[in-house]
C-alpha cells in the first residue's frame, strides 16, 4: 500500500459537502497566500499581513545616528592627522640630529688625520644639503 493509497482512502471517507468545504478553505488559503506574497515576497512568509513600514520617527532615529557616526569619524579623523603631523616632527627632529651627529662624525675624522680638509668640507656641503 503506498501513499496515495492511504489519502484515497482518506478522502474518500468523508462525504462530498465536507469535501465541498475543505475544497473551498484550501482555494482561500491559495488565494490569500498569492496575494500576501505579491504585495509583501518571501516576507509575507516570515510576517503576515501585519508587517509595518517604517515611519518617520523612526527615520529620524537612523539620520541622527548617521551623524553621530559622521561627527565620531571626523574626530577620529582629526586624531589621524594629528599623528602624522606628530611622527612627521619626530622624523624632522630625528633627521637633524643625525645630521649633527654625521658632521661632528667628520670632524672627528679630521682631527684623527683619516680625512683632510678638502674631504670635510664635501662631506659637510653634502649634509647642508639634506
Amino acid at each position: 500500500m503506498t501513499g496515495w493509497d492511504i489519502l484515497d482512502k482518506f478522502i474518500s471517507s468523508f462525504p462530498p459537502i465536507v469535501m465541498a468545504l475543505i475544497l473551498l478553505a484550501v482555494l482561500t488559503a491559495v488565494v490569500i497566500f498569492i496575494i500576501g506574497f505579491s504585495k509583501h515576497g518571501v516576507n509575507f512568509l516570515k510576517y503576515g499581513f501585519k508587517q509595518t513600514v517604517l515611519d518617520s520617527s523612526l527615520e529620524k532615529r537612523f539620520d541622527s545616528l548617521e551623524a553621530k557616526f559622521d561627527e565620531r569619524f571626523s574626530q577620529i579623523d582629526a586624531r589621524f592627522s594629528q599623528i602624522d603631523a606628530r611622527i612627521m616632527a619626530i622624523e624632522t627632529n630625528h633627521f637633524g640630529h643625525l645630521k649633527n651627529f654625521l658632521s661632528e662624525l667628520t670632524s672627528i675624522l679630521l682631527d684623527k688625520n683619516i680625512i683632510n680638509n678638502a674631504e670635510k668640507a664635501r662631506l659637510d656641503n653634502q649634509l647642508r644639503d639634506m
